[in-house]
Formats: C-alpha cells, structure tokens, sequence
C-alpha cells in the first residue's frame, strides 16, 4: 500500500533547525525523523512511499540519494575497507517517489500534486514527515477496509500538559484537569483514505478543514482511538524528549528493533 508523506512544510515553530534543515530531517540518533516515520510503515510492509516535497527539497533528495546501510545496520568491514557485508539493511526494498509540490502549498494541495501517483490505489495511507507512533496501523487499515468511510485518522491524547478548565456562574472555576487526563481526543495525523478522497477537496483549501468538513456532514469520517504512544516533533523540547527516549533505548515507536520477525 503506498503512503503518502507530506514533507514540504518550513517547521517555523523549529527555529533551531529551519534556517538550515526540513524539519523531516532533524535527526533521532544517527537518522532524521522522516526516516523512522517510513521505517514504522515499512515495519508493517508498506514500502511504497510518495514524498510531497518543498521547503529544502534538495536536502530530502541528497540525503537519500547518499544513504549509507551502514550507518544503521550491522557490517563486516574485510579487505582493508574495501569490502562490506551488511549483516541486515533497512531501505534496499523502499520504493521513493519524489514530487515537488510547492513551497507554500496546503496539505491538500500537497494531496492533489501527487495524485497522479496514486491512480491504481483504492485504498493508500497518508502522515506527516515529523510524527510518531507505536499505533498497530495494519488492524487499524482492516476496520478501514470494513467499512464504508472515505477517510479516517488516527485520534490520540493531546500530548502537551495545559490544563483544561471548567467554569460556572460568576466565573467561579468549578474545576482543573490536566489535559492529558482529560477525555479529549485530537487528529495525531496518519490518515487512510480512499481515492474517493479528491472528490471532497476544491481548489486552495486545507484537508482537514474544508474537506473533512463536507465528510463528517456525510457520515465519511473516522477516527481510531489510540491511547499508547504518540509524539510530534514540533518544538525543540520535543526533539530533545525523543532523542533522550531513543538513546535510552525505550523509543516505542521502534517497533522494528523488538519485534520477532520485524524488518
């Protein structure tokens, strides 16, 4: 199933990084984060991704265009260097398209660009390059499939700790919960659509807004509730708790490294 991987963004609220570097490409250990996002989908046997690329476009493309297996996998160097056996790889059976779709396109718009590419799909998955997750997105795929929806994504808890508010008469505060706790569910983003998707979007609009507008009034939406593990990388505390979470070895998205059977 090929996914789609909107990539383009210019991760202003990244100031640490944007000047220089896509946010898809800051890195957790010794691979950006756009790399575990597609390595989870590969995890599963989706293999086939679409990049909807625009802001520095052409670091995307050099990374991959010089990607080394070594530098995540085991090897045997022999020969004085000049022979390598890579015990294991990771991307040798990726199949990477990609589409310059703008520097200051919409998501949907992003959608549109590269829908071209996804002309023999029925069913095709879509995220963001900077988003993690430990969601078991095949089972979550099957209940798509059962049903009659046009798209669905996946709901998680907020993962900012503000505290949500109740008031009554007078303004008087009538309680405080931590929004974590509370039972407040938000879109985490990995989408699965059905190519009836376009039918829904009209010129210069933003994909979960408009569009998901005209779904929910037609009963063509859902939303897949995961309360396990779930983290964007949108702020320089958040690069800084999914570095420290990797490099502790309790990085749950990672699915790949503990799983029996996992590629």
């Amino acid at each position: 199933m090929k996914v789609v991987i909107f990539c383009g963004g210019q991760g202003i609220r990244l100031r640490e990084y944007a000047e220089t570097v896509p946010k898809p490409m800051v890195p957790i250990g010794p691979r950006p984060v756009l790399w575990h996002v597609m390595r989870y989908y590969a995890h599963f046997g989706h293999r086939d991704f679409i990049l909807c690329l625009g802001y520095r476009a052409d670091a995307i493309k050099e990374y991959f265009l010089r990607y080394s297996e070594a530098v995540s996998n085991d090897f045997v160097l022999a020969d004085g260097g000049r022979s390598i056996e890579l015990l294991a790889t990771d991307i040798a059976d990726w199949r990477i398209t990609f589409v310059d779709t703008g520097l200051q396109a919409t998501i949907a718009q992003r959608l549109e660009a590269v829908r071209p590419h996804l002309e023999s799909e029925d069913v095709f998955l879509a995220n963001y390059g900077d988003v993690l997750t430990d969601a078991p997105i095949n089972d979550l795929i099957e209940r798509f499939r059962a049903s009659d929806r046009t798209a669905a994504f996946l709901a998680v808890r907020p993962s900012y700790s503000f505290h949500v508010v109740r008031t009554g008469l007078d303004d008087a505060v009538t309680g405080l919960t931590n929004a974590r706790d509370a039972d407040i569910w938000i879109n985490g983003g990995h989408f699965i659509f059905r190519r009836g998707i376009f039918d829904y979007i009209e010129d210069d609009e933003e994909l979960v807004e408009q569009p998901f507008a005209r779904l929910i009034e037609g009963d063509r939406l859902a939303a897949y509730k995961h309360d396990g593990f779930w983290a964007p990388m949108d702020t320089l505390k958040e690069v800084q708790m999914l570095q420290a979470m990797y490099e502790s070895g309790k990085s749950p998205w990672t699915r790949w490294t503990r799983e029996p059977g996992a590629r």
